[in-house]
């Protein structure tokens, strides 16, 4: 039985979780599933251009690890566009290393901050405690727990 993989490190969850081919119906569409490490092991290499070294180092993975992860998640996305597929974002063992952001009701102030840091007393501006999340998913935030898909 192999062992479970560590979470991969995450700089925050990802703003959608579909691509399709426009004009076709989803109902008539195969899919391919990226993981969220596998976004991010794309957008460290491929957006931001770091070298594998540092990106592993973001990720908390081994450089082979990192090298094994882009290289899955290219050749999903080479499936998907070269053969008119959806493509669905979700899932793998991450944790979310970015910032909370939070929205004050009263006074419409919003603010970030790192995870990790404990629940906020109140708003930085007007000192109210009727704020919320605004990126928190569905089931609530994600802060110090690995996602699951």
């Amino acid at each position: 039985m192999p062992r479970p993989r560590c979470p991969r490190r995450v700089a925050e969850p990802p703003r959608c979780s579909y691509f399709k081919p426009a004009g076709v119906p989803m109902s008539r569409l195969e899919e391919v599933a990226l993981s969220v490490d596998e976004l991010e092991a794309l957008r460290l290499a491929d957006l931001e251009g770091l070298y594998q070294d540092a990106a592993a180092a973001r990720m908390g993975v081994s450089r082979p690890t990192f090298a094994r992860i882009v290289e899955a998640s290219r050749r999903k996305v080479a499936e998907a566009l070269v053969h008119g597929r959806a493509l669905r974002i979700g899932g793998g063992p991450v944790a979310f290393v970015g910032e909370r952001r939070f929205r004050c009701e009263p006074c419409g102030h919003e603010w970030s901050l790192p995870f990790g840091t404990g629940r906020p007393e109140g708003c930085p501006s007007c000192r109210a405690d009727a704020f919320r999340r605004t990126d928190a998913g569905p089931r609530g935030g994600t802060a110090g727990r690995a996602a699951r898909g």
